[in-house]
């Protein structure tokens, strides 16, 4: 009895006998089949990413616990991503597969149908690909907020670290004049707390809203396009006759290549001629401020030096809510330079210190950017503020 050759001993493969006589060879546009000129040589498909892990996945239990959260948040959208990269590639395989198998079935409709399937097949798989794209823009604006909540947080610890700071001293020496110091001290951390808040909340809603309306866009966009493809897909299926044979019968020429490849055509003018339509659009009413900060108590702290100065008039950034493109856009006019004195420096967030420039010492011309127009309860609590200051410095 002869011995069976291994399984992993090379074997040459006969061609099939062909079913409906020879296949045509017609030279093939790229844009209208998905085989490769040197058909004999095909690529292996490369492994499968895998989430390793590593020291850099530690970092995430040394981020401030506020904005710890988010951080997972931002690490696991990144999986997501990776995982519509991969699944845009192995689509874009099988869709090789495919119009291979078909090639070697011997079937001349079988075959130019199923290189025209490879071709949709293969632009869904870039449809992925370009989903998964917007998904990495939604996920930096999402760390925007990560970085503003990490700013935020030394604030909070600092408050609070006081606040400890004199519960001990009232406990243990009740007339230590370090308590009168610690207050002085609280008020400035209260007040610089009260500004990293009011633009930790305006940062918060405006970018927010802003991912997500990327991310809802990008999906609307993915969505529209894949039913394009599928809805000729389906024209293209209509195409091939499935008309049982009986034994011996010939099965005739395939004659709508014509037809399949206006298909192909039809699929690719749509896509091209795609818009977004929708009919909710996304309104914003966030200030943008040099730098790309957002605040409105920061405003506040800004007009704090009015009290020794008088303000003018303020032209306001106005702002027009868009969504014709892929993100809610915003047109922007800037406004002038005003004149006003400098702001105390403990009144003003440390990340709006290196955006606007301010500083506890005035510059020799007092001028200064002032981002948008103050609202009367801002200027209230900025000005409650100095006054509670004051009084604290007055009873020292």
């Amino acid at each position: 009895m002869p011995l069976l050759p291994p399984p992993y001993s090379a074997r040459k493969q006969s061609p099939p006998p062909a079913r409906s006589g020879t296949v045509k060879s017609s030279p093939r546009s790229r844009s209208l089949s998905v085989r490769k000129k040197n058909e004999n040589s095909t690529a292996a498909p490369p492994p499968p990413k895998k989430h390793r892990f590593t020291l850099a996945s530690l970092r995430g239990n040394y981020q401030p616990e506020l904005s710890r959260r988010l951080f997972r948040l931002i690490k696991s959208e990144n999986y997501v991503i990776n995982s519509y990269e991969t699944a845009g590639h192995e689509q874009k395989s099988v869709a090789n597969q495919l119009s291979e198998w078909g090639e070697h079935t011997g079937d001349d409709a079988v075959n130019e149908l199923s290189d025209k399937l490879g071709v949709l097949l293969s632009e869904l798989g870039n449809q992925e690909e370009a989903f998964a794209q917007n998904l990495e823009e939604y996920r930096s604006i999402l760390k925007q907020i990560r970085n503003c909540e990490s700013s935020v947080q030394p604030s909070r610890d600092h408050k609070s670290k006081i606040n400890e700071e004199i519960a001990k001293l009232r406990y243990k020496d009740p007339s230590s004049t370090r308590i009168t110091t610690l207050e002085q001290e609280l008020v400035r951390a209260e007040a610089e707390n009260l500004v990293a808040e009011a633009q930790l909340t305006n940062v918060t809603r405006s970018k927010l809203k802003e991912a997500f309306a990327q991310q809802f866009v990008a999906v609307i966009e993915r969505a529209d396009k894949q039913t394009i493809l599928a809805r000729n897909g389906l024209r293209m299926l209509n195409l091939l006759d499935d008309t049982p044979v009986v034994p011996g019968e010939t099965i005739p020429p395939f004659e709508q290549e014509k037809e399949a490849n206006q298909i192909l055509l039809d699929a690719e003018e749509e896509l091209k001629d795609w818009s977004l339509n929708i009919e909710e659009e996304v309104t914003t009413n966030a200030h943008v401020v040099t730098g790309g900060v957002i605040d409105g108590i920061g405003a506040a702290a800004s007009s704090i030096g009015s009290v020794a100065g008088s303000v003018v008039g303020m032209p306001a950034y106005r702002t027009t809510p868009q969504m014709g493109s892929r993100t809610p856009s915003r047109n922007v006019t800037p406004s002038p330079m005003l004149k006003s004195a400098a702001p105390p420096e403990h009144l003003v967030h440390p990340a709006i210190r290196h955006v606007s420039g301010s500083s506890s010492v005035a510059s020799s011309s007092g001028e200064r950017e002032l981002p948008y127009p103050l609202s009367q309860s801002e200027r209230s609590v900025g000005k409650s503020i100095m006054r509670r200051q004051e009084s604290m410095l007055a009873m020292a």
